[in-house]
């Protein structure tokens, strides 16, 4: 280039392979990074939810219903995982978009002008395809799988609290992988706030407050506005219309679920490597077997069960147990025997519990 003319070259992120581009044919070129990478962002709040491993998909939902951030980004480690959570999230009436590599220039293109537009205000999306995203209004980070390493961790979160804003950064955190998890926020630098995932009233709570609060109820109305406003309130009670104003609003919101938070899990897990093992499955029972102590109810006063929960997430009796109890309305007398499979698990619930456990699972 001309010796009298300076040129700035800006990107938000640089690869390796652009530096050593850069490096090939640039001649004393100054490099300016602005951003310490390696480092927490102070804008950001990290918080830890303990989640039972078959419940990821639930506390995704009801941290999204939580925190209600005008744009949230959800990661996922894998292009199937991105499929799936853009699916399932969809069906519960969020308005979601998913990137992953496998998505055409084109179709990246829409789904991102659907987030600026304001027509998705979530984003699914993996590690790869989420590199340089900026997205206006982005308030919530939800890392549904743990990022591989500390650079994952601190370039997805990376992604909110920008231009002086506040952003949260919130990890779902199975029961069987808090260690993993506590060594890469130690790696990081980050004090995460541990805690379990929102419940169903909370969210109910937080809808209330932002119902109570929302503009629209202080914004100046239009004539023809006030005119059928008068022509409700002829025919019915202010009750009956404010009712029906809460409905309206109930109705666009995707349900919140019920998810189990496991009490015995809110310390670190390292007291219970130091002591011995109890209701753990043996590796060695390829076929599947009893766990926990021997069936104390008689074959013909039981009737078997099943859940899609196996070896490949992490079966345990330890949160198996409190979530059927939860689930069916049962107690832990009501249980028999307990058969971990690879992708399943059955149980026994007496016949006694039956007709309550069936009704409360239909």
């Amino acid at each position: 280039s001309p010796v009298d003319r300076r040129t700035l070259l800006f990107s938000a992120t640089i690869a390796k392979d652009i530096a050593a581009l850069a490096k090939r044919y640039q001649k004393n070129a100054l490099r300016v990074d602005t951003v310490r990478r390696d480092e927490p962002h102070g804008d950001i709040e990290y918080r830890a939810i303990r989640v039972a491993p078959n419940e990821i998909e639930l506390a995704v939902v009801n941290v999204l219903r939580f925190y209600e951030s005008a744009r949230a980004l959800v990661f996922c480690n894998t292009r199937e995982g991105v499929r799936h959570m853009h699916a399932a999230l969809r069906e519960r009436g969020f308005a979601v978009v998913g990137l992953s590599g496998e998505l055409g220039q084109r179709e990246r293109s829409e789904a991102l002008q659907a987030l600026r537009d304001g027509h998705a205000r979530v984003c699914v999306a993996t590690d790869v395809a989420a590199r340089g995203l900026d997205l206006p209004d982005l308030g919530l980070v939800i890392h549904a799988d743990i990022p591989i390493n500390k650079p994952g961790l601190l370039h997805r979160s990376g992604r909110t609290g920008r231009a002086g804003k506040k952003g949260i950064s919130v990890l779902l955190v199975s029961y069987t992988r808090r260690r993993k998890a506590e060594q890469l926020l130690a790696s990081a630098g980050v004090d995460a706030h541990w805690q379990g995932p929102p419940t169903a009233d909370e969210i109910r709570a937080k809808d209330q407050a932002r119902l109570l609060e929302d503009p629209i109820l202080t914004e100046p109305m239009a004539e023809e506005d006030l005119a059928l406003a008068k022509l409700v309130l002829e025919n019915r009670s202010a009750e009956e219309v404010a009712a029906a104003l809460i409905r309206l609003h109930r109705q666009r919101l995707p349900a919140a679920e019920e998810l189990y938070d496991d009490a015995r899990m809110r310390d670190s897990q390292s007291r219970d490597r130091e002591r011995p093992q109890r209701d753990r499955y043996d590796p060695s029972d390829r076929e599947g077997g009893p766990v926990g102590r021997p069936p104390r109810l008689a074959p013909e006063d039981v009737s078997w069960f099943r859940i899609s929960v196996g070896r490949d997430k992490n079966a345990d009796p330890k949160w198996l147990i409190p979530m059927i109890c939860r689930l069916g309305h049962v107690t832990k007398k009501d249980i028999g025997s307990i058969k971990i499979f690879d992708r399943e698990t059955k149980f026994e619930i007496s016949k006694e519990a039956e007709p309550k456990f069936s009704a409360a699972v239909k």
